[in-house]
């Protein structure tokens, strides 16, 4: 019994020597900076400055949906690019087996880009 626990030793003694240093990389910064003074809010430092319209009032406000199909398109489109530039650097070694898949693939991402302009998931008014 005390081999098995002396097994998982160097696993605990790794996750404290993490804990330890992600909270140090955390917490020193935000320490350093109250103590420094550099933290000294004002109100062009608090303006919206990356979407571009105040913050919500009331959490349970509507939202439009349209953010969330752009982003949604967004992430499917950065897939496809991260699974077809491995592709394309081994596409000698793979075969036409793998160029047949990535054609049904990107076939795929076609129909669903059509899709989505057809019902006007593009449209920004």
């Amino acid at each position: 019994m005390a081999d098995v626990a002396a097994g998982y030793l160097p696993i605990l003694l790794f996750l404290a020597v993490a804990l330890a240093l992600s909270s140090a990389f955390v917490g020193l910064p935000m320490l350093v900076s109250r103590l420094t003074g550099a933290h000294r809010p004002d109100p062009e430092k608090l303006s919206e400055y990356e979407c571009g319209f105040p913050a919500f009032e009331d959490s349970r406000d509507q939202f439009d949906v349209r953010f969330y199909l752009v982003a949604i398109l967004f992430i499917i489109f950065d897939l496809e690019v991260a699974f077809l530039f491995p592709w394309a650097v081994s596409l000698m070694g793979t075969g036409w087996a793998a160029w047949i898949a990535m054609m049904i693939f990107l076939t795929e991402l076609a129909l669903g880009l059509v899709y989505a302009w057809q019902k006007g998931a593009l449209e920004w008014e």
